[in-house]
């Protein structure tokens, strides 16, 4: 199996087995939640970014995605990925976008986790891109 295939995580509690309602895409005004962290972060013997991922889906959030940098630092080193280093410490980000009230919503328990973290809320605007009409029916329908 590939590694770069999609996987879920399974956990044991009954909230995590059931399956979400899909919501409407987001439209309009939005604001995108972002959480520095470094890659070894853990909480309670997990990545804490997936810890995060995982309280943003329990909690109904839009959608959420973990970014691993290839460089970075946070007040100390400057931590890498090129060969001939170690890679450990790397930068990872976890971005989650939904409206403005449900974000700041979310902070409270996001302050359980990574109270010590960099945390930033950007203002965005979310579109629903449709897929413009095919050629071929659009000349048909000028003959």
């Amino acid at each position: 199996m590939s590694p770069h295939l999609p996987h879920l995580h399974h956990r044991d509690d009954a909230a995590a087995s059931e399956p979400r309602q899909p919501r409407e895409p987001l439209s309009g005004p939005v604001t995108r939640l972002t959480i520095h962290l470094g890659d070894g972060d853990q909480y309670h013997h997990r990545p804490l970014y997936t810890e995060i991922v995982h309280r943003a889906h329990r909690a109904g959030l839009a959608g959420a995605s973990v970014l691993r940098g290839i460089e970075g630092f946070a007040g100390g080193a400057i931590h890498t990925s090129r060969l001939l280093d170690l890679a450990e410490g790397l930068p990872v980000v976890v971005v989650i976008v939904d409206t403005d009230q449900r974000v700041r919503d979310f902070l409270p328990e996001l302050a359980e986790v990574a109270c010590d973290r960099l945390v930033t809320l950007e203002r965005a605007e979310a579109v629903v891109l449709t897929p413009p009409e095919s050629r071929s029916n659009t000349e048909e329908g000028a003959l």
